[in-house]
C-alpha cells in the first residue's frame, strides 16, 4: 500500500541520513587530518633540519681542529728548512771566505811567508771539507704532507642516512637524556633533571638516579621512582660528583645516559663563583651559573643521608645560564685574569607561545602559524655584560622576524616590541627597525637570509642594547637606560627557523 512504501522510504532515508552524517563527521576528520599533516609537517622539517645542522655543526668543528694540525705541520717544516738555510748560508759565507784567501796566499810570492801558513791553512781547509760531511747536503724535511684524510667511512655513513620507523621496536626504553639547563648544585645539594628522547614512543615506568661518593667512587642509587627531577642533599663540601641515569620499564632496564659532573660548593662565604679565563672547554661546560627560578618545581626531592655526610655551605653552582654573566666587560682581578663567569641558555618551552615549536634540545625554534609568536630563553639578566648569537637556519618569503630582549610577562601572540614590555630588532631581507611599545625607530639597510647570524649585545652595565648582523653593528646603539630583569626573547613565524647560541 501506499503508507506502506512511505513506511519503507522513510526508513530508508534515515539509513541514508545516518550515512550523510556519518560522511559529514568523516569529512571534517579528514580536514583535521590536513591541518594535523601540515603541522606535523612544520615540526618534523624543524627537527630534521636541527639535526642535520648539529652534524654540519660537528663537521665543521672537526674540519677546524684537522686544519689546524695541517697548519701546525705546514709550521713545523718551513722552521726545518728555514733554519737548514740558515746553518747552509753561513757554513757556504765561511767556506767561500776560506777559498778566496788560500787563492791570494797561492798568488803570494814569498816563499817563507807561505811556508810559515801552508800547514794551518791545509788542515783548515781538510777541517771545513770535513764539515761538508755526509747529510749536510740532504734535506731533513720533505716537502710531502704525510697526512692523509680517511673520509670513505663517513662518506658511507652520510649516503646511508636515511628515516628510521618511529615506533622503537625494542620495548626496553631508551636511555634518558639530562637536562643541563635544569642540572645544577646548591650548597651542597645537586638537583638533578632528565627527559625521555623526543622521538622515542616506548613506556616508561620509572627511573634510576646513581651518584657515585664525589670521590671517584662507585656508583650508588640515590632515587627511584617516576619524576623527572630529582634533589639530593647532604653531598660533600667541595667535592666533584658524578652522576647517571636510566630508566625503566616492564621489559627491562635502559642504557645509562650520558654521565654528568657536577662541582659542589667551596666557599661558605661567596654568593657567586667566577672562573679565571679562559676556561677550559671540558670544564666550562659543569660552571654555568644560575639561580634556579622561583616557579620551578624541584620536588619530589630525595634526602640522600644515608649516603653522605651532612656538611654545610652557602654557595650555589648551576650548569646553565646566569644571572651575573660577566664581572664586567675585560675588567682585570687583582691576579692580573680577567674574572669572567659564561651565561648559556636554551628556549624556554613553559613561558612560549603554545604554536612555537622546539627542536634540537630547545636550541632551536619555528612557529606553526604564518602570525608572528613569542619564545623567551630561559634565562634572566638582571646586571652584567651579555652576548648570544642567534643563526638563522630557515628563511622563506621574506618574513620578519624580531630579536631582542623582554619581560617574563611580555605579549606572546605578537610581534616582538609591539608592548612596552620588549626591546627589539625586527628585520627582513632588507632593512631593519628597532622597536619598542609599537615605535619603530632607526631604519637601516641590511636584511638578513638563510644562514645569517643576528647578534645581540645587552650592556647593563651601561644600560644599553645593541644588535649585529653577521658580526656588523646593525645601526646605532637601540636602546638606553635599561633597568631590570631581561629575558633573551624572539618572535617569529612558520618561515623562519632560528638556532640559538650563547656562552
Amino acid at each position: 500500500s501506499w503508507f506502506s512504501l512511505q513506511s519503507q522510504l522513510s526508513q530508508a532515508l534515515n539509513g541514508l541520513s545516518d550515512r550523510a552524517k556519518e560522511a559529514k563527521e568523516f569529512l571534517v576528520q579528514l580536514r583535521n587530518m590536513v591541518q594535523q599533516i601540515q603541522e606535523n609537517s612544520v615540526e618534523f622539517e624543524a627537527c630534521l633540519v636541527a639535526q642535520c645542522d648539529a652534524l654540519i655543526d660537528a663537521l665543521n668543528r672537526r674540519k677546524a681542529q684537522l686544519l689546524s694540525r695541517v697548519n701546525k705541520e705546514h709550521e713545523h717544516k718551513l722552521k726545518v728548512v728555514r733554519d737548514q738555510i740558515s746553518h747552509c748560508t753561513v757554513k757556504l759565507r765561511q767556506t767561500t771566505g776560506l777559498m778566496e784567501y788560500c787563492l791570494e796566499v797561492i798568488k803570494e810570492n814569498d816563499p817563507s811567508g807561505f811556508l810559515q801558513i801552508s800547514d794551518a791553512l791545509i788542515r783548515r781547509v781538510h777541517l771545513t771539507e770535513d764539515q761538508w760531511g755526509k747529510g749536510t747536503l740532504t734535506p731533513r724535511m720533505t716537502t710531502d704532507f704525510d697526512l692523509n684524510l680517511d673520509n670513505a667511512p663517513l662518506l658511507q655513513s652520510i649516503h646511508q642516512l636515511d628515516f628510521v620507523q618511529m615506533k622503537v621496536s625494542s620495548p626496553v626504553p631508551a636511555p634518558p637524556i639530562l637536562q643541563l639547563e635544569e642540572c645544577c648544585t646548591h650548597n651542597n645539594s645537586a638537583t638533578l633533571s632528565w627527559k625521555q628522547p623526543p622521538l622515542s614512543t616506548v613506556q616508561v615506568e620509572g627511573y634510576i638516579l646513581e651518584l657515585d661518593d664525589g670521590n671517584g667512587g662507585q656508583f650508588r642509587e640515590v632515587y627511584v621512582g617516576k619524576e623527572t627531577m630529582c634533589t639530593v642533599d647532604g653531598l660533600h663540601f667541595n667535592s666533584t660528583y658524578s652522576a647517571r641515569v636510566k630508566a625503566f620499564n616492564k621489559s627491562g632496564v635502559s642504557p645509562y645516559s650520558k654521565t654528568l659532573v657536577l662541582q659542589t660548593s667551596e666557599d661558605t662565604q661567596s654568593e657567586e663563583q667566577t672562573l679565571p679565563f679562559p676556561v677550559p672547554l671540558e670544564r666550562s661546560q659543569l660552571r654555568r651559573m644560575s639561580p634556579f627560578s622561583s616557579t620551578l618545581n624541584l620536588q619530589p626531592s630525595f634526602s640522600g643521608r644515608s649516603y653522605f655526610e651532612l656538611r654545610s655551605s652557602a654557595h650555589q653552582l648551576s650548569l646553565h645560564s646566569s644571572l651575573q654573566s660577566l664581572n664586567s666587560a675585560g675588567e682585570l682581578s687583582t691576579s692580573g685574569v680577567a674574572s669572567l663567569v659564561f651565561a648559556w641558555f636554551s628556549f624556554d618551552p613553559s613561558s612560549a607561545h603554545a604554536d612555537i615549536i622546539f627542536s634540537n634540545d630547545n636550541l632551536t625554534v619555528t612557529c606553526n602559524s604564518y602570525d608572528d609568536r613569542v619564545v623567551l630563553g630561559k634565562t634572566g639578566f638582571s646586571k652584567g655584560l651579555h652576548y648570544w648569537e642567534l643563526s638563522i637556519d630557515r628563511y622563506d618569503n621574506h618574513p620578519d622576524p624580531a630579536f631582542g630582549v623582554a619581560r617574563i610577562d611580555v605579549l606572546k601572540d605578537a610581534m616582538l616590541g609591539k608592548d612596552d614590555k620588549a626591546w627589539a630588532m625586527y628585520v627582513d631581507n632588507n632593512r631593519s627597525w628597532f622597536m619598542h611599545n609599537n615605535s619603530h625607530t632607526n631604519r637601516t639597510e641590511g636584511g638578513i637570509t638563510k644562514g645569517a647570524t643576528v647578534g645581540v649585545l645587552l650592556d647593563l652595565t651601561r644600560r644599553t642594547l645593541t644588535f649585529s648582523i653577521n658580526e656588523d653593528q646593525q645601526g646605532p646603539v637601540a636602546f638606553e637606560n635599561l633597568e631590570g630583569l631581561f629575558f633573551p626573547a624572539v618572535s617569529l613565524n612558520r618561515n623562519v627557523q632560528v638556532r640559538a647560541r650563547s656562552g
